[in-house]
């Protein structure tokens, strides 16, 4: 017969095979959503990708818009001191040839 140790044990044995199938169906599902969790996360984060190529190329070509404008302003100031030089050098000639 069965005394009342083994009786014990049985019962312990029985109910810790029990939890621990019972945990391990939920880690199961804990994983598998999980995994979900992980895959929803990269499709947000494929579309971030996306979105931001799509908004990078426009600013750049706004940034090169603008740098051709500041090298445009650079020239034309630089023309516009040569021009006043030239004129400068013009008046200063007239001046000598006025004053003969």
């Amino acid at each position: 017969m069965i005394d009342a140790a083994q009786a014990v044990l049985l019962i312990v044995i029985v109910v810790l095979t029990t939890l621990l199938l019972v945990l391990g169906i939920q880690v199961f599902y804990i994983l598998r959503d999980l995994r979900n969790t992980i895959s929803k996360a990269n499709k947000i984060l494929d579309n971030t990708s996306q979105i931001t190529e799509s908004v990078s190329g426009p600013i750049s070509s706004i940034s090169s818009l603008v740098m051709g404008l500041k090298t445009g302003q650079a020239i034309s100031s630089i023309f516009k001191k040569i021009h006043k030089e030239e004129e400068e050098s013009v008046r200063q000639a007239q001046d000598k040839d006025d004053g003969k």
